[in-house]
């Protein structure tokens, strides 16, 4: 495979594909962009499916330049939204950038990663030296694009920091001289800006290349850290294993093509296997979920978790380890709330989800039924919540 056809492989856009090849053939050591805003502490499987492309520059030679957006990040890229972001503090930007270094490190090569944060160049931008930048784009070509027209019609605010957006994101590519910038289905728009503002500045335009976006636990919307629809990199195995095995039967052979790398004829024979009935989902999610878990935490890890999947789903046994839950705070005559508990211990996150979990059965001690919101214990008992967590109570 030559490496234009390697940089191809899974994309869904390059522009321009005749730029691209010229550029590979020239021998030139490329500078190959990607950007993320902190705005969550996680990076997950959505962000794998382009940061493995990224790998495949750097195997080829390349540099790749991993952007933070810490800046970017204040405003929120509007980006496929139906309604305006919620700010951030700085604060709670530069707490989630930090936790960013070692999860990007485990898809890419630290020692040909370049790491860069855009509050270097951006916060540093005057008022003329904005005003210069904003005279190389016209408020037309910014509300071309999909999810400010659909907004627009539908009489749903627009804030003018969010037009802003595409040409900071723009600017970052024309400050680190970017050959390559990559993103998903949603940033099109955003890499054609940075394409034109590279041009309008006499550079060589960027070539865009764009990404299969990765769906979402919930198989509808983009894996999303805002929507709350997903697998971080760095989650513990039990629970990344945990969440694969949650996802719609119809995204199996999406996350085996997009995350496992099978080929595009595998994964069609996935697909139709399932819709045919050949083949047990649960069996294949399995598979799947084990695969996904070695690949960020090693086969030991990736055959405990499969293993204690088995023991706890399957076979209805508790798991290896049990955490230990000290309530002695909680228990009177042997008797403890479990709505005060479990709220008070940060294990559910308010009472009404407490009595919700109890009316739906989701609750048990020694894998019988908490019926009531005070409840008799004893001394090593085994509390189960919802599907996933196991405490051993101890006063």
């Amino acid at each position: 495979m030559d490496a234009f056809e390697k940089i191809k492989r899974k994309t869904v856009e390059i522009i321009n594909e005749d730029e691209l090849k010229e550029r590979l053939k020239s021998g030139k050591k490329l500078r190959v962009k990607l950007g993320a805003d902190p705005t969550a502490p996680d990076l997950h499987l959505g962000h794998y499916v382009v940061l493995r492309k990224l790998r495949d520059f750097q195997e080829l030679g390349h540099q790749v330049v991993f952007i933070i957006g810490d800046f970017t990040g204040l405003v929120g890229d509007p980006s496929g939204r139906s309604k305006t972001r919620p700010p951030l503090s700085k604060e709670q930007i530069q707490e989630n950038a930090k936790t960013y270094f070692e999860q990007v490190f485990k898809v890419l090569d630290k020692d040909k990663t370049e790491v860069r944060f855009n509050s270097e160049w951006l916060s540093k931008i005057t008022f003329e030296d904005w005003f210069r930048l904003c005279a190389n784009f016209t408020l037309a070509r910014i509300l071309e694009r999909d999810d400010f027209q659909k907004r627009f019609s539908q009489d749903i605010p627009i804030f003018f920091h969010e037009l802003f957006y595409p040409i900071m994101q723009a600017y970052d590519s024309y400050a680190i001289d970017a050959d390559v910038e990559l993103g998903g289905t949603d940033q099109k728009f955003n890499l054609i800006m940075g394409r034109h503002l590279l041009e309008a500045k006499g550079k060589q335009p960027q070539i865009a290349i764009i990404m299969p976006i990765l769906r979402g636990l919930d198989g509808v919307q983009k894996m999303s850290k805002s929507l709350g629809n997903y697998v971080g990199i760095t989650e513990d195995p039990k629970t990344m294993f945990g969440k694969i095995m949650s996802i719609p039967d119809e995204l199996i052979a999406e996350y085996y093509y997009l995350i496992l790398d099978v080929d595009d004829e595998k994964a069609k024979e996935i697909e139709e296997s399932i819709k045919e009935g050949k083949v047990n989902p649960r069996d294949l999610k399995l598979e799947l979920a084990k695969g996904i878990v070695e690949i960020f935490h090693g086969g030991d890890e990736a055959q405990k978790a499969y293993d204690n999947f088995i023991r706890v789903f399957s076979k209805r046994e508790l798991p290896e380890e049990v955490e230990e839950l000290h309530i002695e705070n909680f228990v009177t005559d042997g008797v403890v709330d479990i709505v005060n508990l479990l709220v008070s211990l940060n294990i559910l996150p308010s009472k009404s989800e407490v009595k919700r979990l109890i009316e739906q059965g989701g609750l048990k001690i020694n894998e019988e039924r908490v019926t009531n919101f005070k409840v008799k214990v004893s001394n090593g008992d085994i509390l189960r919540v919802g599907k996933k967590q196991f405490y051993k109570l101890v006063f």
